[in-house]
């Protein structure tokens, strides 16, 4: 009896060691083919990584003259708006340049205008040159007819000849004295002389300078980080504050080169951010490819031609743009980190845009308004000055003087 119950034991081990194997064996089984319909109906289709990092524009702003900092508008953390005032420059030094601008244009305008009037005074001292010369030429015609006659003494002619040659003299110095002034007037009029034009821009310049003391937001954002102090003395060199707009991130996903066969332009992407974790999806779309791994763009690329030499997986960044209307729900935030998947199951599209996929174009109207105003004021100034100046009714009958 014992010896039959030693082999049936046996025999039910092994019944049950086979029934745990056909088990795992089916198990297995049912496993490698749900991965197999995997890979074919879904894992082919999509290429992900988790190397992928929320980016976006930062702009550094530095004051575009130097001051002292008397007022500080914004701190970090809090929005702001285009054109609101973040940084005050003490703004007395340019105001007392912004006078000295206006006072020399006033002068040199009343000056121009001067060079005006002495060209008329020189046309009336070429009429009378000329007419002293016609005068002494007719004493020379009369004192040389009489000579003959001893009607007068050959010291009298000889003066009268020497009137002659200082009256012509006169006239010529009187020509080259008009020529002067007209050189420095030709072809222009007192409110388009190059002097006045010079203090006008010299105007515009201390203007500049005078709004420039107050830098405003070129765009809406938040600021990120803020570097000034109150009484901090700023050059144009000084990075004040830092301002990200973070409604137009973007994602850098960085892919192994063994990914990148099948990404194409305008594929569409799926993306969870750590932040909210899964329950929180984006969706986007490629918007290129970096022509360069981050290797070969980095400051200090390696170089792999010298000694010895182990192959690394590079990684290229593929943008990837968001849905601004989810961006507007779930706000991101420059650095986060994501993960992206990628639809490739589309590779129509090419790796390579001949044209843009989005527009890039940023522009700001802020520093186009610095110089409001300038204008109005040049134009106050100058007529100003120009009081009591006709401008000439005939310049071409005066331009023929001196010409003789």
């Amino acid at each position: 009896m014992a010896e039959n119950e030693g082999k049936e034991r046996p025999q039910g081990e092994r019944k049950r060691n086979y029934k745990f194997l056909w088990i795992f064996g089916g198990v297995a089984v049912v496993a490698i083919i749900g991965v197999l319909i995997y890979h074919y109906l879904y894992g082919q289709y999509h290429v992900t990584t988790k190397d992928a990092y929320v980016n976006g524009n930062m702009i550094r702003l530095q004051p575009q003259v130097t001051g002292t900092v008397t007022y500080i508008g914004v701190d970090q953390t809090q929005p702001v708006k285009v054109g609101q005032l973040l940084v005050q420059l003490d703004a007395k030094d340019a105001e007392v340049s912004l006078a000295q601008a206006k006072a020399n244009l006033a002068q040199t305008v009343r000056d121009v205008v001067q060079l005006f009037a002495d060209e008329k005074r020189q046309e009336a001292v070429v009429y009378a040159q000329q007419a002293q010369l016609v005068r002494a030429n007719k004493e020379l015609a009369r004192d040389r007819g009489l000579i003959a006659s001893r009607g007068v003494s050959q010291e009298e002619l000889e003066r009268a000849e020497e009137d002659s040659r200082n009256a012509e003299a006169g006239i010529r110095e009187a020509r080259a004295s008009l020529e002067s002034v007209r050189a420095q007037i030709s072809g222009t009029q007192p409110a388009t002389h190059p002097r006045v034009l010079l203090a006008e821009s010299n105007l515009r310049n201390a203007w500049l300078a005078r709004n420039r003391t107050s830098v405003r937001s070129p765009l809406n954002g938040y600021l990120v980080r803020r570097e000034v102090q109150l009484g901090q003395q700023v050059t144009p060199a000084t990075e004040m504050v830092a301002i990200a707009p973070l409604d137009s991130v973007w994602i850098d996903a960085n892919f192994k080169e063994t990914q990148l066969a099948n990404i194409r332009i305008n594929q569409p992407v799926t993306i969870t951010a750590d932040v909210y974790g899964s329950d929180v999806e984006y969706h986007g779309r490629v918007l290129g490819l970096t022509a360069g791994t981050g290797a070969s763009l980095a400051v200090l690329p390696p170089q792999n031609a010298t000694g010895n030499w182990i192959k690394i997986v590079q990684r290229l960044p593929v943008r990837i743009g968001l849905d601004a209307r989810e961006l507007r729900d779930h706000p991101l935030y420059l650095g986060l980190s994501t993960k992206v998947d990628i639809n490739v199951h589309d590779v129509t599209g090419a790796a390579l845009a001949n044209s843009p996929a989005w527009p890039a174009a940023m522009q700001t109207h802020v520093y186009a308004d610095q110089d409001t105003g300038v204008a109005a004021e040049i134009d106050k100034i100058v007529r100003t000055n120009l009081q009591g100046y006709a401008e000439p009714e005939e310049p071409v009958a005066r331009a023929g003087i001196g010409q003789h």
